[in-house]
């Protein structure tokens, strides 16, 4: 399955790391154009001055890790699409251009499922996604949360638990799921 990866789930670290941590086990392909990766910089800011410069040195690795991956869309393609947000073409064309399954996104109001649909096309919140992905094979996906939540204990010095952590990351349903 491919899977087009929305700058909102890219920016957030924690969520990031779920994703692509999955994708490294094998359970989908990652896709995502050069403007979603450039969207995430620039939302990277909002961290003050080094959020950027940190952000384009995480996005220099995620490219060197995953050198298939970014898709290349060419003008033709947006200039037939519509979508409620006209600045969120851009994905639904790279989706198209990456021949993607699927869209993973947390903006679903941008992204109606009947338009998507017209293109071959579904949408998945992250949450959803891998919590779908920890049913299907929990062997899988549970390495990925115990690691990313050792990283998160030892980068922030707090003692997180993986619920509190899936929770501030916006994977709620996941973390409760890791938990029980």
């Amino acid at each position: 399955m491919r899977v087009l990866i929305d700058a909102c789930v890219l920016f957030p670290t924690v969520m990031r790391e779920m994703v692509m941590g999955v994708a490294a086990t094998g359970a989908f392909e990652p896709q995502w154009s050069a403007r979603l990766l450039e969207e995430w910089a620039l939302a990277a800011r909002k961290l003050g001055p080094e959020g950027e410069a940190q952000a384009r040195g995480e996005i220099a690795l995620l490219q060197a890790a995953w050198p298939r991956s970014e898709i290349r869309v060419h003008d033709g393609v947006s200039k037939r699409l519509w979508l409620p947000d006209p600045n969120d073409i851009h994905v639904l064309a790279a989706a198209i251009a990456g021949s993607a399954d699927l869209i993973l996104t947390v903006n679903a109001k941008d992204f109606p499922r009947g338009l998507l649909a017209e293109e071959g096309l579904s949408r998945a919140d992250p949450d959803a996604f891998l919590l779908g992905c920890f049913e299907a094979d929990p062997d899988r996906v549970r390495p990925v949360a115990d690691a990313v939540l050792a990283e998160a204990r030892r980068l922030s010095g707090e003692d997180w638990t993986m619920r509190a952590l899936m929770k501030k990351a916006r994977l709620p349903r996941l973390g409760k799921a890791l938990t029980v």
